[in-house]
Formats: C-alpha cells, sequence, structure tokens
C-alpha cells in the first residue's frame, strides 16, 4: 500500500476534486491519497465525489486553516477502466459538429459581486476542462471576450480545451469594442451569423 499527497490548499472549486481524482486514476487498489484542504467546503465537495466512486473516505481537522482528507483507492482502478470501456461506442458521436456548445457571455459567472464572479467563472472554465465529455465549441460575446486574451486567468485552460479538440470562437465585434482584438490569444474571431448558426444547429447550448 502507498500514500500519495495532494496539497489543494489556498485552491478554489472543484481545483481539489479535480486533482484528487487525477492522483485516484493513477493509484493501485488499497492505496490511499491525503488531500490537504483549507475549507469545510472542500471536504464535503471530496466526500461526495469518493462516495460517487463508492469508496472509503474519512477526514480530520489538523488546525484551524488544515483539513486532511483520506480516500482509499480501492476498486478506483476497476472502475477507471469501465468509464473508458463505456466511452468506446460515444466517439463518433464526439465527432459531430455542433452537438454541445458552451455559451460565456460574460467574465463572471452568475450576478451579485464581482470578485467572486470571476473566481467562479475561472473554476467553471477549469472544471469544463477536466470533464469526460467535451463540449464542441466554446463561443464566447460581449464580456466574455475578455476570457480568450493576453492576461486572463483562463487563457491556458482554453487553450487546453482546444488542444483537447474543442472550437473556440470569439465574436470579432466585442473584442474590437473592448480594444482586445490584437490580444486574442486562444482560438479565432467569428461574427454574429456564425454563433447564431452554431446556436440554432447545436443539440444542446450551455450557458453558465
Amino acid at each position: 500500500m502507498k500514500k500519495y499527497m495532494v496539497d489543494a490548499r489556498g485552491k478554489q472549486c472543484p481545483i481539489p476534486v479535480v486533482e484528487t481524482k487525477k492522483m485516484l486514476a493513477q493509484m493501485a487498489e488499497s492505496d490511499i491519497v491525503e488531500t490537504l484542504v483549507d475549507n469545510a467546503i472542500a471536504v464535503q465537495n471530496l466526500e461526495k465525489m469518493a462516495k460517487q466512486k463508492q469508496l472509503e473516505c474519512s477526514w480530520e481537522q489538523q488546525d484551524e486553516h488544515t483539513y486532511r482528507v483520506f480516500i482509499k483507492a480501492e476498486g478506483a482502478v476497476d472502475e477507471a477502466g469501465e468509464e473508458t470501456a463505456e466511452c468506446i461506442p460515444c466517439q463518433p458521436v464526439s465527432e459531430k459538429t455542433g452537438n454541445t456548445i458552451v455559451v460565456l457571455s460574460s467574465d463572471c459567472m452568475g450576478e451579485g459581486d464581482e470578485v467572486l464572479g470571476r473566481a467562479l467563472m475561472k473554476g467553471f472554465i477549469y472544471a469544463l476542462t477536466s470533464q469526460e465529455e467535451l463540449p464542441d465549441t466554446v463561443i464566447m460575446y460581449n464580456r466574455g471576450a475578455r476570457l480568450p486574451v493576453e492576461g486572463s486567468e483562463s487563457l491556458e485552460d482554453l487553450k487546453l480545451l482546444e488542444s483537447q479538440g474543442v472550437e473556440i470562437l470569439t465574436c470579432g465585434t466585442c473584442l474590437n469594442h473592448y480594444g482586445l482584438t490584437e490580444k486574442l490569444s486562444v482560438g479565432s474571431v467569428t461574427n454574429m451569423y456564425v454563433i447564431c448558426e452554431k446556436m440554432l444547429q447545436a443539440e444542446k447550448v450551455v450557458k453558465p
């Protein structure tokens, strides 16, 4: 039995869960991953993930700002194999164009506090990169045009999505409005006709 460590202190949701899942995928049965987090919500999210995977989970509070979550990887390898096997017949579906589109009309997620909203959007895009079923296209317009440009905290995640075959499109009018046309760093420029066409033809449109 080996013990692995994930230090996710200071990292926002869903990073602790994503990093722990990645570690579990590399582990053998009976190995244990210890994930360090700094808040009770992260503990709850890890517990839910372990429950979904039917893995043994326990935790303890080390001090005011440190929680230690232990997840035993018993059955994790088999489960990963089953998931892979289930995905094989679905591969042709991913070749369809316009099947699933994610639309980002702002650099904030939800309404209210903008600092929180930007953190939530950053977390959403990061979580999107770790999904088993990726969207075909990500379309950004209005304030969403601030996401695929130089200096954006989500730029690397959008580049990762593009490297995985996701089409990244940004409204040219919006880039021009915000003076960001020359700073576009991932994907390509599009127009409202294409945006309209793709959304109408999509089987699913996701707008966080």
